[in-house]
């Protein structure tokens, strides 16, 4: 059980790595739209200079805006044992036909169901848009019961010999009319039980819109605890973009008395008290920080550039617009206690600040929301709230730190870069005092990859092998085939971890490159013959 949690954890970031680079994009293209960082001129609808810019943003966001999608098609590549990327049509397939069955159902039997199919997919609505077909808004979580299901069925089925006269429904057309008729219960029972669950969280705003300090607590903690299963949408949406909180939604509601309130020299606490339910990006800006310190702090120190590398892109995502899934689940696969953590932290940051007068619509990043919508408008009145909030901030960005260096070091948790045994780079001389060669070639991933087969006990011995960001993550048949962990470092691994018949060795960012060489290397027939491993890597 735990190896196919690894492996799905391991699956998760194919998507989830796409992600820092749009955030960045994304992130610029809002500042460069600001009329407060490049005037008014220049962010003129008619101007040229906002035109392109806007065309630049769209493109940022299609990562975003098609997270289901890219989950449903990206988690094949990790699950999948062979043909991945035939794995991933029909999995693509399969997810757009289960929609389009949800559609077709609660158009024709949306009252039996209780959901009104005729309303608009807007936030709260429980309806989403996807690929053009109005659907149930399940997010991502629906996206990866599809793909594990349907990624499960290539995996048994893919290769099941049928009759010569049913020869052209062999391979993905099989898996695909197989997972065909799979889909009409599912989507049955979508339809049955996911309004229920969103009825449950609705019957929460009530309580938590009149619980006060408790309240904002409560509602960040879910925000924030809720992700993986992408139910947060649900929590956040109705305060931010319905009216939960107020007709309209905190966000409309808050840009429509943006000049009312930064003229007010009454505290903003009293003029928008509801603003407490919109303070969850404050984890984002400050709490990411105190992460990622305690990550890179924790990895052993010649990992530590390797885990930069990784750690900066995601956690300047999350501060300045906002994104926060490339860093969350960094470690929420690694381990849920950091994150079950980590959202008590942002839900107790989130109620300080609150009960010290802080409020506003900060649910994105510095660069959407913090600067252009808070910070830079309401600084001529409200300067002291601001300066209470970064305060608070920063003492808790050290409380992150603090507890998750503690939490990581005392449970000996593995997180980028930590490993049990030694980790060192080992150089060209070190190999060759080793084996007593003259060369070693293996600082390219096809050469990394023969070295690594060869060291694994040959393509033979692998069952089944996947990739985590920095790790290829492989089961084995016999263990006892396998080369020393010192044959592993030599050909440029950082580290390896054995339990049982799994072995996992870290690579490092180019991990991808490595495993799809070495997916190469086990279906090309020459590399069956077993070789020495000097021939593997010289």
């Amino acid at each position: 059980m735990l190896s196919q949690i690894q492996r799905f954890g391991g699956a998760m970031f194919t998507p989830v790595l796409l992600f820092p680079f749009a955030g960045m994009v994304v992130g610029i293209a809002i500042m460069l739209r600001n009329p407060l960082f490049v005037g008014e001129a220049l962010t003129a609808p008619d101007h040229l200079f906002a035109q392109i810019v806007h065309i630049i943003e769209e493109g940022g966001w299609a990562v975003f805006r098609n997270m289901p999608l890219i989950f449903a098609v990206g988690l094949p590549i990790g699950l999948a044992k062979q043909a991945q990327g035939r794995a991933c049509l029909a999995v693509l397939i399969s997810f757009l036909t289960w929609n389009y069955f949800i559609n077709a159902m609660g158009m024709t039997w949306g009252q039996f169901f209780g959901v009104n199919f005729m309303a608009e997919p807007t936030a709260g609505s429980g309806l989403a848009m996807i690929a053009g077909i109005k659907t149930l808004d399940t997010s991502i979580i629906g996206a990866i019961v599809i793909s594990g299901l349907v990624t499960a069925i290539h995996n048994r089925y893919f290769d099941k010999q049928l009759p010569v006269f049913l020869g052209i429904f062999q391979g993905t057309s099989f898996v695909v009319i197989i997972a065909f008729f799979v889909m009409i219960p599912c989507a049955w029972l979508t339809l049955l039980g996911w309004p229920k669950v969103q009825m449950g969280i609705e019957s929460l705003q009530a309580f938590l819109r009149s619980a006060g300090a408790l309240g904002v607590w409560v509602y960040t903690f879910l925000e924030r605890i809720l992700i993986p299963t992408g139910l947060h949408h649900f929590v956040y949406g109705p305060f931010i973009f319905g009216p939960a909180a107020v007709e309209g939604g905190i966000q409309v509601y808050w840009a429509q008395h943006l000049q009312e309130f930064s003229q007010s020299t009454l505290p903003l606490k009293t003029l928008f008290p509801e603003g407490g339910f919109a303070l969850h990006g404050n984890s984002k800006v400050f709490g990411s920080v105190g992460i990622a310190l305690a990550l890179w702090y924790t990895a052993s120190p010649e990992n530590r550039v390797k885990v930069a590398g990784l750690l900066i892109p995601a956690t300047l995502t999350a501060m300045l617009v906002g994104i926060t899934e490339p860093l969350e689940f960094t470690f929420l696969f690694i381990s849920p206690l950091l994150f079950a953590v980590h959202a008590v932290l942002a839900a107790t940051m989130a109620t300080v600040m609150y009960m010290f007068g802080v409020v506003g619509n900060m649910g994105g990043g510095l660069l959407d929301q913090f600067l252009p919508q808070n910070w830079i408008p309401m600084f001529h009145n409200h300067a002291s709230m601001m300066f209470t909030q970064i305060g608070i901030g920063v003492c808790f960005t050290g409380l992150y730190f603090l507890v998750f260096k503690i939490l990581i070091e005392r449970f000996n948790l593995k997180t980028p870069g930590r490993e049990e045994s030694e980790i060192k780079l080992y150089s060209k001389a070190d190999y060759q005092a080793a084996r007593g060669q003259t060369t070693v070639a293996a600082n390219t991933s096809s050469g990394q990859a023969a070295g690594y087969l060869q060291a694994l006990g040959g393509a033979g011995n692998i069952e089944s092998i996947n990739n985590c960001a920095t790790r290829l993550r492989i089961a084995l048949i016999d263990m006892s085939k396998t080369q020393s962990d010192d044959v592993f470092k030599a050909l440029g691994a950082h580290g390896v971890v054995r339990r049982g018949n799994g072995i996992q060795v870290i690579v490092g960012l180019h991990v991808p490159q490595v495993r799809d060489q070495l997916e190469s290397l086990m279906n090309t027939p020459s590399s069956t013959p077993s070789s020495t491993l000097t021939e593997a890597v010289s």
